[in-house]
C-alpha cells in the first residue's frame, strides 16, 4: 500500500501496515491488530505525542534496567513487527538480553520472530532452544514457557505492550516489572513496578536516548530516582492528563473541521 506524505494520517497508516505486514510473515498473531487498535485509541488522549509524565516513567524504568543484576526484554510480535532495530538497540544500551516470549506460540512465528532480530543487529536471543526451557507454573497459557537463562532467572522483566495475568505471576515471583502499555488501568499497568503509559513506537527510542544520559550517572543517583518513584501516583497522574485533555475538548477546545465549508 503507497501512503502519501500529504495524508492527514500517514504516520499512523505506516504504523499499521507494519502490523499487517507482520501478520502475513507470521511474525504478528491476528490478535495482535486488535491488540494494536486498542492502543491507537489510547494514543488519541495522548494527542499522539509524548506527555511530561511519561518522560519521567521512561527514565525510571531505564534507571531500573542500569541497575538490575539481570535484566531482559521480553519480545512479542508486536514489538518485533513495530521497532526491532529500536528493541535492539536498547538492549544493547542497557544490558538487558532479549528473550522471545508469545502468548500464541508456534515454531513457525518463533523463526519468524529471531529473524527479525537478528536482521536488526542481535547477537543473542532467548526462548528459542528447547533445552533451557522452563515453566512459570501459575500460568496455564504458553506464555508459561519461558528461557532458563532469561525471564525464569532475571530479577528484572521489560514486558512492552499489555500482558496481565504474566506480569502479575512475574510479581509473585518476586520479579520487578517494567511495561509499555497506553492503558493505564489494565491489569499489567496497576500490577507493575513502573507502568510506562505512551506508545512503544516513540517509548523506546526516548528509553534508548535516556540510556545514554543516564549511564553518566553513578548507582547511587539511579537508585534515588527509582526510589523516589511511586507507580500508583504515576498512574494518576496519567489518569488526570487524560481526563484534563478530554475535559478541555468537551469545554469548546476541540477545533470543528467543518466551520469554514
Amino acid at each position: 500500500m503507497t501512503i502519501l506524505d500529504n495524508h492527514p494520517r500517514a504516520e499512523s497508516l505506516r504504523i499499521r501496515e507494519k502490523i499487517i505486514e507482520g501478520m502475513h510473515k507470521k511474525i504478528v498473531a491476528e490478535a495482535g491488530l486488535i491488540a494494536h487498535g486498542r492502543g491507537e485509541a489510547y494514543d488519541y488522549l495522548l494527542g499522539e505525542k509524548t506527555p511530561n509524565y511519561a518522560q519521567k516513567q521512561q527514565e525510571v524504568a531505564v534507571a531500573m534496567l542500569l541497575t538490575a543484576k539481570k535484566p531482559i526484554i521480553s519480545v512479542n510480535g508486536n514489538i518485533a513487527a513495530l521497532c526491532p532495530k529500536e528493541i535492539v538497540q536498547l538492549s544493547e544500551q542497557t544490558g538487558a538480553l532479549l528473550e522471545i516470549n508469545l502468548f500464541y506460540r508456534s515454531e513457525e512465528r518463533i523463526k519468524a520472530i529471531t529473524s527479525v532480530l537478528e536482521n536488526a543487529g542481535t547477537k543473542t536471543i532467548l526462548g528459542v532452544e528447547p533445552e533451557y526451557y522452563e515453566t512459570i507454573e501459575e500460568l496455564s497459557h504458553l506464555r508459561r514457557i519461558v528461557d532458563l537463562r532469561g525471564i525464569y532467572s532475571a530479577d528484572l522483566v521489560l514486558v512492552p505492550l499489555e500482558d496481565g495475568d504474566r506480569t502479575m505471576a512475574l510479581r509473585r515471583a518476586g520479579k520487578k516489572v517494567i511495561t509499555i502499555d497506553l492503558n493505564p488501568l489494565s491489569r499489567t499497568s496497576l500490577w507493575s513496578n513502573v507502568s510506562i503509559v505512551n506508545n512503544v513506537i516513540r517509548a523506546v527510542p526516548e528509553m534508548i536516548e535516556e540510556s545514554l544520559r543516564l549511564k553518566e550517572k553513578d548507582t547511587d543517583e539511579l537508585k534515588e530516582l527509582i526510589n523516589d518513584f511511586d507507580n500508583y501516583k504515576s498512574l494518576q497522574e496519567t489518569l488526570n492528563f487524560m481526563s484534563s485533555r478530554l475535559k478541555e475538548l468537551s469545554e469548546g477546545k476541540l477545533e470543528d473541521p467543518t466551520k469554514n465549508l
